[in-house]
């Protein structure tokens, strides 16, 4: 089942601080999706697929919060595991980057290692969603490089970017579902996920960075839809509660 990619940026906050995030964003004709595949945290992001084994994922970012490279962290997972290959691993981390096929996936199966981003994806309509998913995060990512950071304006919540991470997540994933995505149209009930985390220090993360669309027929719709309530959601809650999140003395609002 499935399409995703793992991403890594690298970031100024206001305060002029060097700041990473990870993404992870996937979506599949299962339902249910954001329980099995998407793992991150403030050190690097990975996703398990195909013949899901979740503890790929969850081990795998616990080793990589250890201090584990993600290269050593899921290697080391994919060769304890005995239906290896019949998995699809990869991720990132601050450093490097990691992506694993199996050749027992399910046709058409393959995967794109971009360095500070990874796409894979198995029992797809053919190598076209792969390549459109990582074409349109290329255009949407990041200048890197410390130079290249400088001739983007930053703003409080994307760093060097206009665009939130999580919308440019969801724009990958249309991308892919464009252009044919999982094959099994006999399974209508869809299902996608996505997971932003930051080692910049916030009053409170945005809930459009944690999002779930467990079953709907319109994937890529739904979560638009889901993604825009949730930037509302929080642009209304930061304006009501901001100072009182910064204090850290919601107790002294008006409002459970």
């Amino acid at each position: 089942m499935t399409f995703s990619i793992c991403v890594r940026e690298e970031y100024e906050d206001d305060d002029g601080d060097e700041q990473i995030r990870f993404g992870v964003t996937v979506t599949t004709r299962l339902a249910g999706v954001g329980m099995l595949c998407p793992f991150v945290s403030e050190n690097g992001a990975v996703a398990t697929q195909s013949l899901v084994n979740v503890e790929l994922g969850e081990r795998g970012i616990e080793y990589i919060d250890d201090g584990l490279a993600v290269e050593d962290a899921l290697r080391s997972l994919l060769n304890a595991d005995d239906g290896a290959e019949n998995r699809q691993l990869h991720g990132v981390d601050s450093e490097g980057s990691f992506v694993f096929s199996g050749e027992e996936c399910k046709p058409w199966y393959g995967h794109h290692d971009g360095g500070s981003y990874t796409v894979a994806g198995n029992l797809l309509t053919g190598s076209a969603v792969i390549d459109a998913v990582a074409e349109a995060y290329e255009e949407s990512a990041p200048p890197r490089g410390a130079d290249s950071r400088a001739e983007t304006e930053g703003n409080r919540e994307t760093g060097d970017r206009e665009e939130p991470l999580s919308k440019r997540l969801i724009d990958a994933l249309a991308a892919g579902h464009a252009e044919g995505g999982d094959k099994r149209e006999e399974l209508p009930i869809q299902s996608a996920a996505l997971l932003v985390e930051s080692t910049e220090d916030r009053p409170i993360d945005p809930a459009y960075e944690n999002l779930r669309v467990d079953a709907t027929e319109t994937p890529i719709e739904t979560m638009r839809e889901t993604y825009e309530l949730a930037v509302q959601g929080h642009e209304d809650a930061m304006a009501k509660y901001e100072e009182a999140y910064e204090e850290d003395e919601m107790s002294e609002t008006d409002e459970d």
